[in-house]
């Protein structure tokens, strides 16, 4: 089973996203509304993929992610992104290995999560 960590600051959106994974039949190790309690708690969770909201990054996402990477070398990192502009591209600069956009469909978003955790699976 893949353990999932969420870090979005809106309850409303990490809720969604809880049932979601659990529909998923993935496990959500952990959840956080701010960036110092992700990269406590992520670690120490064994998590094998990150959900984070490109807006909860410092201001310095290369580096934020780059002290991520370090603390769960084995984890993927996919970005939450509100609005589709610069910001995919940022992120993937920035060192995520993808994103999701919160506008899409949930059927979508679900597809994109099974394929993640696939990839998972298969390293």
């Amino acid at each position: 089973m893949t353990r999932v960590y969420l870090a979005d600051a809106k309850l409303e959106e990490r809720s969604a996203l809880r049932v979601l994974l659990l529909d998923l039949k993935m496990e959500v190790v952990g959840e956080a509304a701010d960036w110092p309690t992700t990269l406590a708690e992520a670690p120490v969770n064994r998590t094998d993929m990150l959900l984070i909201d490109w807006d909860l990054l410092p201001n310095s996402p290369t580096a934020a992610l780059n002290e991520l990477r370090k603390a769960c070398p084995a984890a993927l990192v996919i970005i939450l992104i509100s609005h589709l502009d610069a910001r995919q591209q940022a992120a993937l600069s920035a060192g995520a290995d993808a994103f999701i956009s919160k506008d899409e469909t949930p059927d979508r978003v679900a597809e994109r999560l099974r394929l993640a955790a696939a990839s998972v699976r298969t390293v």
